[in-house]
């Protein structure tokens, strides 16, 4: 998984009206618009948007624009025009991958009956989606003391019964007027995900199909390294396939 964090770092730097996220469809983006894009404008937008999913699922966030653009087969004036800086782009994406992944895990939650079959569900929808590719740095850092120490970290659950709380913590410290206002939303978003995330590893470890000291980090990091990025489509499935499957025969608990 290919994650750079200095793109979020960046972001923050933007001022909350000035330079936002795309508004194309689901009202993250580039601000409010008063007129619906032209018929041109809105495909050139959903080529760049599927572009730089490939790109960064390829080659991590630290791919250029340029290589954005030539994919989408468009200028990359053309990107920077819907997107001003890669900051805004890599948000874009990241946020809606988090989100991806948490309506997959609802699915799996509220569809699935036996805990291990969701679990296992959601882990193969995800995987196969590729989306743990894309995660953002905020999903893959929190902290589980009171205190919040420890620093940046994967996400980790408190076996204590009844401390299951999961908790975001920044890379470092930062003064509050530095935070933009989209900085809530990705905490919000990677909250979300940790959040059901959670109960499906809690159902699954209740209910014995679980190791005891499985986490949603572990669930997390399988995600994140059983979707390999390979040059053959069917090589890539067929890979992802074998390698998550050994990853659920070390997540199942044994009979003693």
């Amino acid at each position: 998984m290919h994650v750079q964090d200095s793109h979020w770092s960046s972001a923050s730097a933007l001022a909350a009206g000035g330079a936002t996220m795309s508004a194309a469809g689901n009202g993250r983006g580039d601000g409010p618009r008063t007129t619906p894009l032209r018929v041109d404008a809105q495909r050139n937008l959903e080529h760049v948007l599927r572009a730089a999913r490939e790109v960064f699922g390829e080659l991590g966030y630290g791919a250029p624009m340029e290589d954005v653009a030539r994919r989408a087969r468009v200028g990359v004036g053309t990107v920077y025009r819907r997107f001003p800086s890669k900051d805004v782009l890599v948000r874009r994406i990241a946020e809606e991958e988090t989100s991806r992944l948490t309506d997959q895990a609802r699915a799996a939650l509220g569809q699935e009956d036996e805990p291990w079959s969701a679990l296992s569900r959601f882990l193969r929808t995800s995987v196969a989606s590729g989306a743990g590719r894309l995660l953002p740095p905020q999903v893959l850092r929190v902290s589980v003391g009171e205190d919040g120490s420890g620093g940046p970290r994967v996400p980790q659950q408190r076996t204590q019964p009844g401390s299951t709380e999961l908790r975001l913590v920044p890379e470092q410290p930062v003064a509050v007027a530095s935070v933009p206002a989209v900085a809530a939303e990705d905490d919000a978003g990677a909250s979300a995900l940790l959040e059901v995330v959670g109960q499906l590893v809690e159902r699954a470890r209740a209910a014995g199909e679980l190791r005891a000291d499985v986490s949603v980090s572990d669930v997390l990091l399988v995600i994140a390294t059983a979707a390999p990025s390979l040059p053959d489509a069917a090589q890539q499935a067929a890979a992802s396939a074998r390698l998550l499957d050994i990853l659920l025969e070390g997540l199942r608990s044994r009979p003693a």
